[in-house]
């Protein structure tokens, strides 16, 4: 398979690995980015994989509540520049004050927004901002009390990092709290039994592949595994990660101290997972080339 600069620009983004580790990583894997950023991890190559993934479109998240519904809305732009212009502001406020009352983002596109459905309301808008807009997901959560946090915030409600906590019991304020920590740590699930067993799995592979390169007996490595697996699971379940307003408690006992318990969460990202076009491809051509 051809290995294109694009896909070697996008491993090194992902993995923080050198030009060349990552386009030998990419022979060694036929092209496949996530093979190949495991390859570069086992060889000490790479940090450790994060859940983000690409970031590149632009535009706003929106988060608004309605008694025990909590939702948030990405609402995507070509650029920067429109995300912070007032027009564009007004319409994913109104977006995202319809999308208390519906259940999916497929309900909202077509829910009523002054005689118009969403859809056609984004449509119309389209023509006066100049720019593709797109509504491209909506999150809800539920619970006794619901709770929002918006980071970098672009106006009131809205910002580039949206996140939603659900809990079970009255919120005293540590539902907010809660919400920043996930700003910052981005789990990737509320507990254990919750985690995609396909990213637990992948990760002990991962560890049992450097384990074995460390030459120690297998009794030494299978502990050496089990330590490790305990690690990772306390770094990307919500409920086991360090809070970050109090380290010395973990979040799922900060939340136990404060009367509550954690049912949902959710972290909206601007762009998130969707692959940027590469502007210079020519010079990552000849910088691979060199």
């Amino acid at each position: 398979m051809s290995i294109t600069a694009s896909m070697v620009k996008e491993l090194r983004e992902l993995s923080g690995a050198g030009m060349m580790d990552a386009k030998n990583a990419l022979v060694e894997n036929n092209g496949d980015i996530e093979a190949a950023m495991d390859w570069l991890r086992t060889k000490g190559l790479a940090k450790a994989a994060k859940k983000s993934g690409r970031v590149a479109a632009e535009g706003l998240v929106g988060v608004a509540t309605d008694g025990k519904v909590a939702v948030a809305v990405e609402v995507n732009s070509e650029t920067d520049f429109v995300a912070k212009n007032a027009d564009f502001q007004a319409l994913v406020s109104s977006i995202t004050d319809a999308a208390v009352k519906v259940a999916d983002v497929d309900a909202l596109k077509a829910a009523d927004l002054g005689g118009k459905t969403v859809e056609d309301t984004v449509t119309d808008k389209i023509a006066v901002i100049g720019e593709n807009l797109g509504i491209r997901r909506m999150v809800r959560v539920e619970g006794d009390s619901v709770a929002t946090y918006i980071h970098t915030q672009a106006a009131e409600g809205m910002g580039r990092i949206g996140v939603l906590v659900a809990l079970k019991g009255a919120d005293n304020g540590i539902g907010k709290q809660i919400a920043m920590h996930i700003a910052a740590s981005s789990p990737a699930s509320l507990d254990e039994a919750s985690l995609d067993q396909a990213i637990v799995e992948r990760e002990k592979t991962v560890l049992t592949e450097q384990a074995r390169e460390s030459g120690k007996p297998d009794a030494v490595i299978e502990k050496m595994i089990e330590g490790r697996i305990k690690k990772f699971l306390a770094e990307v379940t919500l409920v086991n990660q360090q809070f970050v307003i109090n380290p010395d408690l973990t979040v799922g006992k900060a939340a136990a101290e404060a009367g509550v318990e954690i049912l949902a969460f959710a972290r909206v990202e601007v762009g998130e997972g969707i692959e940027k076009v590469v502007d210079n491809l020519a010079e990552e051509v000849a910088k691979m080339n060199a």
